[in-house]
């Protein structure tokens, strides 16, 4: 009898080694799961930089980190939405009705009661167009928490709304010259994007005072905490008392004042504001929130992997311009590496789950030897002579 539990606790012994030996090499697979990002981003810069010897320079590393900027400033506020099991396909058409709102003010406002023209400050439009960008926003998070619509579908109705107002506002065209006229007061809108305080451009200070605010509001507000928990499981974070619906209907908002925002970026820019502007734009936010390592399931992602992935977008896009790479070659690729990113996502998800059970098997109690030990305690006495037969 003694001898059987002897093996019986080798044998049990043997597999909880086998499950922590699994749990260890499995927490290594999902190490280089969570590093994706970072490391295509390395292969990037260095595939990039041995076929062309214009791509590392400093000059155009500033240039693409510019157009990194605005897509990341996209993709930030979609890591909101995303993080709560969301998705926002408005962001796109947002950035052309922001443009298109502040092509109207810059060139003037008639206003046909007073019979007057009024020309607002760069300030104020700004500040009126971020207030478009949310309310668009508050319009998703209605039609999802109150009407119960499904993200997908409420955001893609406001995704033709938004781009039909854009076109029904300009007209279907093209409001050129934003520089402003020094006699209305209502210069100044180029620096926006053009301007380039301590040699970066403005666009790269705006991400990173916007990826600051999100990585604090994530890190160190109750807000935070009850995103993660909505997106990890909504019914149960509600019954917790958290006020699920104020929360999702905030991240849709937030995610169209980051919208607006790149809108009014790439008009500045181009001192031009186009309804079509923004045309695809919320496939590359996701892109670039996906594979950062955010679940598209919700509950997990972070800033810091969002920007690299904004980073991995922009400079692939990038960097085959300089190559010269068709434009159609460029839309397979980026659609490939969006199926990839997605791929790895659900890989990562599996060995996560394949690495939590193994890790249970490795720690759990066995009970065969604490019986095994009762047993031989009751054959003998408890002064340690034999029982009696």
């Amino acid at each position: 009898m003694s001898d059987t539990l002897t093996k019986d606790h080798e044998v049990v012994l043997q597999q909880r080694r086998a499950a922590a030996a699994q749990a260890r090499r499995l927490k290594t697979v999902d190490s280089i799961f969570e590093l994706r990002a970072f490391i295509a981003l390395g292969v990037l810069i260095v595939v990039f930089s041995l076929l062309s010897d214009s791509f590392l320079t400093v000059d155009n590393v500033i240039t693409m980190t510019k157009h990194v900027a605005i897509n990341a400033i996209l993709a930030l506020g979609m890591l909101l939405v995303i993080l709560k099991g969301g998705i926002d396909l408005s962001v796109g058409s947002t950035v052309g009705l922001s443009g298109v709102i502040a092509g109207e003010l810059l060139q003037g406002l008639h206003l046909s009661v007073l019979d007057v023209v009024a020309y607002p400050q760069v300030w104020a439009v700004i500040v009126l167009c971020i207030g478009v960008g949310a309310v668009v926003g508050t319009v998703n998070g209605i039609l999802v928490t109150r009407l119960n619509v499904a993200p997908f579908i409420a955001t893609l109705g406001m995704l033709y709304v938004a781009r039909a107002t854009a076109l029904l506002i300009s007209d279907g065209t093209t409001y050129p010259d934003l520089a402003g006229d020094p006699g209305t007061h209502n210069t100044g809108f180029d620096w926006l994007g053009g301007g380039r305080p301590l040699g970066l451009p403005v666009a790269v200070w705006i991400m990173i005072v916007v990826a600051g605010l999100v990585a604090v509001l994530l890190r160190s507000t109750p807000f935070g905490r009850w995103l993660y928990a909505t997106g990890g499981n909504e019914r149960a974070t509600e019954l917790s008392g958290v006020p699920v619906k104020r929360v999702k209907l905030l991240v849709y908002v937030i995610s169209g004042a980051c919208a607006a925002m790149s809108g009014l970026i790439i008009a500045s820019e181009l001192t031009s504001a186009a309804p079509q502007a923004g045309e695809t734009f919320e496939l590359n936010a996701i892109a670039a929130v996906v594979i950062g390592g955010a679940a598209l399931s919700g509950g997990r992602g972070n800033v810091r992997g969002t920007l690299v992935g904004a980073f991995v977008i922009g400079f692939l896009a990038d960097g085959l311009v300089i190559l010269g790479v068709s434009t159609f070659w460029q839309m397979l690729i980026k659609g490939a590496v969006i199926i990839i990113a997605v791929i790895l996502d659900q890989s990562q998800q599996r060995f996560q789950r394949r690495r939590a059970a193994a890790s249970a098997v490795a720690v759990k109690t066995d009970p065969v030897p604490a019986g095994a030990g009762r047993a031989g305690g009751a054959t003998r006495g408890d002064s340690g002579r034999p029982a009696d037969d």
